[in-house]
């Protein structure tokens, strides 16, 4: 009696045993599946995030590369802006040497007629034919501009008896003033 008591006691408890092996073993599978489905989810999500990276750094060089050569451009359009302030104030310079003993000087009307118109004319001459070299040397469309103006008001003002000096002056300085807003302006917008 003793040994069947045990044997069936061995029995149950192994038969026990073998239904909680088989009950982890259940749970273990679960737990695998799961394991795999998550897996499966994240690899899913590091190439979509891989993918996403790889446009990014794309879209990046690409900004990047726009940034430097707007700094490119705007370096040159600067350093344009300043040869054409020099030559403007070459230009105003040479006016103002070759205009200042006549405006101080007093003349006759015999020189008013024969020595005046020639020296005027000569000065005239002289600075048209500069900026002209100038808007030419610097390719400069403004400067091309002031020379046509200058050549106009020689033509129309010494016919009037208007001094075209003053005239032309007021020209230079004012394309100084806006050649001046328009670099303040570019500096401010590249800051």
């Amino acid at each position: 009696v003793n040994t069947h008591h045990n044997y069936e006691m061995l029995k149950q408890s192994v038969s026990d045993q073998i239904k909680f092996d088989n009950k982890d073993l259940e749970d273990e599978k679960s737990s695998k599946a799961a394991a795999e489905e998550s897996k499966a989810t994240a690899e899913g999500d590091l190439q979509a995030t891989l993918s996403q990276l790889a446009s990014s750094k794309k879209a990046l060089e690409t900004a990047r590369t726009s940034c430097m050569q707007s700094a490119a451009d705007h370096e040159e359009s600067m350093a344009s802006r300043s040869e054409e302030l020099k030559a403007l104030a070459e230009a105003k310079k040479i006016l103002k040497e070759t205009s200042a003993g006549a405006v101080s000087q007093s003349y006759s009307f015999a020189q008013v007629d024969s020595t005046m118109r020639s020296r005027a004319d000569l000065a005239r001459s002289e600075v048209l034919t500069m900026v002209r070299r100038l808007a030419k040397q610097h390719h400069s469309a403004a400067l091309a501009q002031l020379a046509s103006k200058i050549s106009a008001l020689a033509r129309f003002g010494a016919a009037s008896g208007e001094d075209p000096f003053a005239k032309v002056k007021s020209l230079i300085v004012d394309m100084i003033a806006k050649l001046e807003r328009q670099l303040a302006d570019e500096t401010t917008e590249k800051a």
